[in-house]
């Protein structure tokens, strides 16, 4: 039987699973959290939890799948390399599914060092929303605690470690997205922020709503660009399967 992996639970996974639904493909979807799990369409087998390449390796020999998708968070580069991996030792044909890029707004950063050495030569108060893994590189901005609001997911682990990291307890937003304009605004008076730091989402990933907010509110856009890669759009991918599958 002709079968997909596809890895990512982001909306562009979501998009390719309920394609593959609606089109009657066979394919599993492998998700780290049960949070990934619980927005994907029905019809499709969901695998929860996290994968080392190793465990990832096991899994694509076990189930013999025809091809696989990489459709993880475009700063998901880890979990990237793990996918690709796998793939060269089991000899797969691996796809990467790429979001689309919004237009940036305000001023850009390459990575996490120079996003907090321009935090650093401010005191502005800011709103962080690079979710929980940029957590401890964030403690490196100068007064964090005081400065930093972070937005993040609803997990009482992650609670837990923003405690750890010194973080405010009462300076953390843990909500799920999407976000509307109204809601990103806010966020943004209810921190005080001067300042909105954002990962370059896209459109699927609320970035126009936040650079509206901040637009609406006043305060700096800040984003950091995502890592430079190869890949398909969504319906290059579809026609590559559909192509396969006509064979």
């Amino acid at each position: 039987m002709y079968k997909l992996l596809i890895f990512g639970g982001t909306t562009e996974g979501r998009l390719l699973a309920e394609h593959c639904a609606e089109s009657g493909i066979s394919a599993d979807v492998s998700v780290a959290t049960d949070y990934g799990a619980s927005l994907l369409p029905e019809g499709v087998n969901v695998l929860c939890g996290r994968l080392d390449t190793e465990q990832m390796t096991a899994l694509m020999l076990e189930k013999k799948y025809a091809m696989v998708i990489d459709a993880t968070h475009p700063y998901a580069v880890e979990a990237t390399k793990n996918i690709k991996a796998a793939c060269e030792n089991t000899g797969l044909h691996f796809l990467r599914l790429l979001r689309k890029s919004s237009a940036s707004q305000g001023r850009t950063v390459r990575d996490m060092q120079e996003l907090t050495a321009l935090l650093n030569c401010t005191d502005a108060t800011v709103l962080s929303t690079l979710g929980s893994k940029a957590l401890p590189e964030l403690t490196n901005v100068r007064n964090y605690r005081e400065r930093l609001w972070i937005r993040v997911l609803p997990s009482a682990e992650i609670l837990e470690q923003s405690r750890r990291l010194g973080y405010d307890e009462a300076k953390v937003i843990q909500e799920k997205g999407p976000f509307t304009v109204e809601q990103n605004v806010a966020h943004i008076q209810k921190s005080c922020a001067k300042i909105l730091v954002t990962k370059e989402s896209g459109e699927t990933g609320g970035y126009s709503e936040k650079s509206e907010a901040a637009r609406i509110c006043g305060a700096e856009m800040i984003t950091l660009m995502r890592p430079a890669e190869d890949g398909c759009s969504l319906e290059e991918i579809i026609d590559i399967i559909e192509r396969e599958l006509s064979k």
